[in-house]
This record gives C-alpha cells, structure tokens and sequence, in this order.
C-alpha cells in the first residue's frame, strides 16, 4: 500500500464508484489491453450512462460504439445484463455475490470487482496480474480456488478498493509476465520465485540455460498466447459484423466487401454463426444491424 497508492495509474473507472460504470469497465477489460479500452469507455458511458439507456437502445447501436474492442459478445451480454437489472434490480447493480454472478457474461471475477470498486466490500480480486504475482510468491502453480483464498485473505479490511488496485498494478508494472522488476518489487523478500531466481543465477553449478520455472505460467487464470488473428476466423466475423453495422447488405455484396467471393463457405458459417448469436440479422439473402 506505501508502494503504490499514490502511484496508481489514472484510468477514468477509478474516478468513479457507480456500479454500472464500475460494470461496464470490466466487462470492457475482459481479454482486452486498458489502452484499447480507455476511450471506447469513456464514449460508451457517455451514450448509455445507465443500465435503462443500454437496455432501451438498440444493440446494433451499442454494437457499433463496441467496434474496435472484440469479442462482441460481450456487448451483448451486457445489454441483456443491462436489461434484467432494470426489469429484476430497480435499475441498480445488484449488491450480492450471487446476484451478480446470475447477471449475462458476468463470472467470478467480474462480480468480485464490482463488489470491491463500486461497493468497497471486502473480497478479493483475482485477475491475471493477481494471479501471477500470488504464484510466484507462493513459488508454485496454484489452482482458482487457492488463488481466490488466497486474495482474500490478504484484503486488509476497509481497504479493499485500494489493495486491490494497488495489487493490479504491481503485476501490471513490475512483476510483468516477461522479465518481471523483482529488484524494485515492493515483496521480493516475501516472494519464493524470486528467491529461486537469485539462487540460480548465483550457482556455479547450474547448467547453461536452465532456468526456474514460472509457478504463474502454469497457475489457473492465466492468459495462453492466442492463435494467430491475421486471416482467422475471429478476424473474419469482426469484418463481417463492422459491414453489417455500417447498414444493410446483401450476401453477394457482403462477399465483395470481404473479397472472399472465392471462400462463399465460410463467409456463410461465420454469417450464420454471427446470426444464431444475435449479432446480426438475417432476412433471406438481406443481413442488418439488430
């Protein structure tokens, strides 16, 4: 907390303790860079500020300010969200573990959070950045469970917002996933990894390029490098759905667009794939926004 409370990084969510913003950053922050997110945030608050705006607003609309960030799912996921919190919660963020958890594309972490920085309760909060600086100080793989008994144990209490933000930005900045800073590290003496590290490098008898395994490579909650993007399927739909956004088309000329005239199949699995999820809709040989 010395190390890094006055330090933190300025980022527009942690000016504010309103559930929904609170909500909508991390469901934004799922799988995407807080530099991408910055500003689709701030222009997506700015059109739905409330659960009812979202809920209300077509999502073709949302989809279009989501543009750029992936995963479109997601959006979708939090205009239902948006929609049952307005129906079923009165317009406000459930307060209640279980209650959120039953919210559309909301998981263990995401609920979690909006607990501790919208609501300040006591809980821990386990990203990949947590997760990879409460393995290596523990010098081992651990599982979800571990790693979540583990952060909230250590969560001093009334101080939740502030540890677990201060705990983000440690494996944010310094105990990074590649060539972590353990010289600058405010609990290097506490870290086991680290110790190993020192060790090895100090050793005379240490083969040539043997190396301590990273306990966070292997622990739960880590990214895994994703497959190439360039020519995939997920590049494709992302193409396909930024057409369909821009206003109605037909199937020959979606194929124009993309310049897949040669690869009519799979053009036709990903429409139908982005249809069956709601994405996008399709009448005959005509696709538009929902």
């Amino acid at each position: 907390l010395q190390w890094g409370s006055s330090e933190l990084r300025d980022l527009p969510w942690r000016q504010t303790y309103d559930p929904w913003r609170v909500l909508v950053s991390e469901v934004m922050l799922q799988q995407t860079s807080v530099q991408r997110v910055v500003d689709k945030y701030l222009a997506f608050i700015e059109a739905f500020p409330t659960p009812r705006a979202l809920a209300d607003a077509p999502l073709g609309e949302a989809l279009s300010l989501w543009q750029g960030l992936g995963y479109p799912r997601r959006c979708r996921n939090l205009r239902d969200a948006a929609a049952v919190i307005e129906i079923d919660h009165d317009g406000q963020v459930p307060l209640d573990l279980d209650l959120l958890l039953q919210l559309p594309g909301v998981g263990p972490y995401t609920a979690r959070a909006v607990l501790t920085f919208a609501y300040k309760k006591d809980v821990g909060v386990v990203d990949v950045n947590v997760a990879r600086v409460l393995s290596r100080i523990h010098g081992a793989p651990m599982s979800a469970r571990e790693l979540q008994d583990t952060a909230d144990e250590l969560v001093p209490q009334g101080m939740s917002w502030e540890w677990n933000q201060v705990l983000m930005d440690l494996g944010a900045r310094v105990c990074t996933a590649r060539s972590p800073k353990c010289d600058v590290c405010p609990v290097h003496k506490w870290c086991v990894f680290a110790e190993q590290q020192k060790r090895i490098a100090k050793s005379k008898d240490t083969p040539h390029g043997h190396d301590v395994i990273d306990p966070a490579r292997l622990s739960s909650g880590i990214s895994r490098p994703q497959p190439r993007f360039e020519g995939s399927d997920r590049q494709v739909r992302g193409r396909v759905l930024r057409i369909v956004l821009e206003g109605e088309h037909e199937f020959e000329d979606l194929l124009l667009r993309l310049d897949m005239n040669n690869d009519r199949a799979r053009v036709t699995r990903l429409v139908n794939l982005l249809t069956a999820e709601g994405l996008i809709v399709r009448n005959g040989n005509t696709l538009r926004a929902p």
